[in-house]
């Protein structure tokens, strides 16, 4: 199989996995949000899709313009990471979503790479927008595309993390109180 080929099949994959997340991630929100959960940090979800279309758009643009040539050892670094993908959102089961939804009185994660790490998705995230266009031979857009990532990331992580931090003090608080 030609790199091109190979290119191709890599976009088409990753640009589909994108939209069917994009309609997991809605149908998850509008069941929490009906169930009473609130969105928190919703003044950047706007950035961050436009920062994820246009990763995903230059990748594009790259190879139908000749630019992207296969490089095979980033290419499968890239691959490997998505049963990570998977094993995180199906650990966060109807809670994963692609926006800061908060569900009161709901324990938090703490199951498969939850146990292991704070953050697992944004870590795959990031290792997404790094290796992709590494795979593509696109070093130039790996790297303006990790800075613009890791600045939106370093505001969603501490708008996320806030949000942690409350539940964390209430759960905390709540297991001090004695019961009478």
């Amino acid at each position: 199989m030609s790199g091109d080929v190979v290119i191709a099949l890599l976009l088409v994959f990753v640009t589909m996995q994108r939209l069917s997340e994009l309609v997991i991630a809605r149908r998850n929100t509008r069941l929490l949000l009906a169930a009473g959960a609130h969105e928190i940090g919703a003044g950047h979800y706007r950035v961050m899709v436009v920062l994820h279309s246009c990763w995903l758009l230059a990748l594009w643009a790259a190879w139908l313009m000749g630019r992207a040539e296969l490089q095979p050892g980033a290419a499968c670094l890239y691959l490997l990471l998505q049963p990570l993908r998977f094993w995180t959102m199906a650990s966060l089961g109807r809670y994963w979503t692609t926006r800061i939804i908060v569900v009161p009185d709901a324990p938090l994660v703490r199951a498969g790479p939850y146990r292991y790490l704070r953050h697992p998705n944004y870590l795959i995230v990031v290792m997404e927008i790094l290796l992709l266009p590494l795979a593509l031979g696109l070093w130039p857009l790996a790297v303006i595309f990790s800075l613009l990532n890791a600045a939106m990331l370093r505001h969603r992580l501490a708008v996320e993390g806030d949000s942690l931090r409350q539940r964390e003090s209430a759960a905390d608080a709540a297991s001090r109180c004695p019961i009478p």
